[in-house]
């Protein structure tokens, strides 16, 4: 029983990876190769990579706004309309300012006003900036100011020259980017944030296990102190729970299912498993912490089923040499080629009633490169229908998968139409009870999905997270996860359950990234390093991660679905496997699992009349191989 002592944190899958320059061919990447050293000093240069690339992706999308605006102006709107618009939409443009050939910036009109911290500096940018435009060029500054207060200066003059539009953008996203990935690289120890009362232990050995550097993190746990998850063989009495709450200070007891978390004022993880010993339960577990709205009712999943859905047979068919328009596409989206995402596109975009469930941090609501794109969720952190994500870790993943294609904006996802039901189960720090993401499973499979993203992870097998997965599997719905970001063998759950597809990471050469995790358990490998995506306030940044490889598998499970939608998750599952493009060691490895995932070629199994077998033999595989290491504590087996 001790075994579930090993304290879980269920971090977000994020991985770090570099582009090497001179690419080194690797035939067994793991940690005989990729050192501790190795590892952290390649995720602190990805971070940096990250950081860069997301400050190009801003700068990039502030010049398209500015030329956008000066159409606006061109085309009749009024200025004031116009600089007011945008800023209503744009929170980053501090100020704007739209002036004539031969004014100075200041005789120009104005919207908002100058960072008070960085006048100085901010004005004597724009100063610059009014006489590159007045030339007839584009201007952009350097970076300047610290932390989340950074800026830099735009300008752009008008196709006919004789005036511009100049303005002072605030960069908080490059601070926001640096702190996600932080915590999402390990590159920092386990942040508690005072939010959570944790306990750190050895998963393995259960040793109470002190986290002050990053590569502790490896096998390390987090359980909340005072609390445990119960699942009774049979369930209590009103009486039964009335002595239960009396005999161990209960302050709460909550149910979910068949399973009950209590929690304690006074009483340990340890001190509650005792207790229960005696009540017949079929397992009692610490509640292990996971890192990283109208309902949708069954009248509203009904008429997404209609003859009006939206699908790949009743639109106009890509041709061959199709290119997205997205303006972020040709130079930032190296991920979508790599895995013939376009190619695909003619045999399938996907459908509408096949419904993708992103369970994380949330979503931003109001992303114009999401409009129409998402169904109403839920919070699971707050208990109502508002999933607005206030990480970006969710909104991210939500882009790979479903960012609007086509039209020009922003980046392009996999799929076009099928929609994102998004669920909030991790909180503001990135970190989630496994309450809170059973919940938002088990409410996800019940509101219609048939793909689920788990873009977040820990160590500790719990069996209240095994039931909840258990239950949606049973549903058919596929259930994709991220392998997590440690660069090691131990399974990470819920990607190693025999019921999850669990992805691992690579990089623009087909290399494994130095993060991710492997074991035998792994089934594919997907892009996840410095992946272009939709964040929070309208914005776009690049991210690394397995939780960045995890959502390209998902978008392949609903296009797979959308083509053929006889077909069953485990038949989605060998369809993955068996299309997958082998590296590394021939055939299935503990690296790359079956290879990096192929669009075309899955596609092109699913539209075949017959469904294939259930991949019973890798199933059946990976449970055996699991059953050792599940059990080595509590039998004393060799590990």
């Amino acid at each position: 029983m001790w075994r579930y002592l090993s304290t879980i944190a269920v971090v977000l899958g994020l991985g770090v990876i570099l582009f090497p320059q001179q690419p080194v061919h690797r035939t067994k990447p793991g940690p005989e190769v990729y050192s501790a050293k190795y590892e952290t000093t390649s995720k602190l240069a990805l971070l940096e990579q990250d950081v860069k690339l997301t400050d190009e992706l801003c700068r990039s999308q502030c010049a398209i706004d500015f030329t956008t605006m000066l159409g606006q102006i061109e085309g009749g709107e009024p200025v004031t309309n116009v600089l007011k618009n945008m800023r209503n939409h744009h929170e980053k443009m501090d100020v704007l300012v739209w002036s004539k050939r031969g004014q100075t910036w200041e005789q120009g009109i104005k919207s908002g006003e100058l960072p008070p911290s960085y006048k100085e500096q901010a004005a004597t940018y724009l100063k610059e900036a009014k006489t590159t435009v007045d030339g007839g060029k584009i201007y952009q500054s350097p970076k300047f100011g610290a932390g989340h207060h950074v800026y830099f200066v735009q300008g752009t003059p008008s196709t006919h020259g004789q005036d511009s539009l100049i303005g002072v953008i605030h960069q908080d996203v490059l601070a926001q980017v640096t702190d996600h990935q932080m915590k999402n690289l390990r590159l920092e120890p386990y942040p508690n944030e005072n939010r959570w009362k944790v306990k750190a232990v050895e998963t393995n050995t259960l040793n109470e296990k002190i986290v002050d550097h990053p590569e502790d993190n490896q096998g390390t746990s987090h359980y909340q102190q005072n609390e445990v998850v119960v699942r009774f063989k049979m369930d209590p009495t009103e009486a039964q729970l009335s002595q239960i709450k009396k005999e161990i200070h209960a302050t709460s007891a909550q149910k979910l299912g068949y399973t009950y978390v209590f929690r304690t004022s006074d009483r340990d993880a340890k001190s509650l498993i005792a207790y229960f010993a005696k009540w017949n339960v079929v397992y009692v577990e610490p509640h292990f912490l996971y890192m990283t709205n109208d309902y949708y009712d069954d009248q509203e999943r009904t008429d997404s089923n209609s003859s009006n859905t939206n699908s790949d047979s009743n639109q106009t068919p890509v041709s061959s040499n199709f290119m997205p328009n997205d303006n972020l596409y040709q130079r930032y989206q190296w991920n979508l080629p790599l895995i013939e995402t376009l190619q695909g596109w003619q045999l399938n975009r996907g459908a509408n009633n096949v419904i993708v469930a992103v369970v994380d941090t949330g979503v931003d609501m109001a992303h114009p490169d999401l409009q129409g794109q998402l169904l109403p969720g839920y919070n699971v952190i707050s208990g109502n229908d508002n999933p607005q994500d206030d990480v970006g870790h969710g909104t991210h993943v939500t882009g790979v998968i479903s960012a609007l294609v086509n039209n020009q904006l922003g980046v392009a996802g996999m799929t076009w139409f099928n929609k994102v039901l998004p669920v909030k189960v991790l909180d503001q720090t990135g970190a989630g009870s496994t309450y809170s993401v059973a919940q938002g499973i088990i409410w996800a499979t019940d509101h219609g999905a048939k793909v689920m993203n788990l873009s977040l992870g820990n160590y500790a097998d719990s069996g209240f997270l095994h039931d909840a997965i258990q239950y949606a599997y049973d549903k058919d719905v596929a259930l994709i996860a991220a392998s997590g970001n440690d660069n090691t063998e131990q399974p990470g759950y819920p990607a190693a359950y025999p019921e999850v597809f669990a992805v691992a990471a690579i990089d623009s050469q087909n290399e494994k990234a130095p993060f991710s995790n492997y074991g035998d358990y792994i089934d594919v490998t997907a892009p996840g390093v410095t992946i272009a995506s939709t964040y929070p306030n309208n914005q776009y940044a690049a991210l690394s991660g397995t939780s960045m490889a995890s959502p390209h598998v998902t978008a392949l499970a609903a296009l797979i679905r959308s083509a053929n939608p006889n077909l069953k998750n485990t038949d989605v599952y060998e369809i993955m496997r068996k299309s997958a493009q082998d590296l590394g060691d021939k055939g299935h490895d503990k690296y790359f699992g079956y290879g990096v995932i192929d669009v075309v070629k899955a596609l092109e199994m699913a539209k075949q009349d017959t469904a294939p077998l259930s991949y019973w033999p890798q199933d059946l595989a990976r449970q055996l191989h699991l059953v050792p290491k599940k059990y080595a504590g509590s039998l004393g087996l060799e590990k």
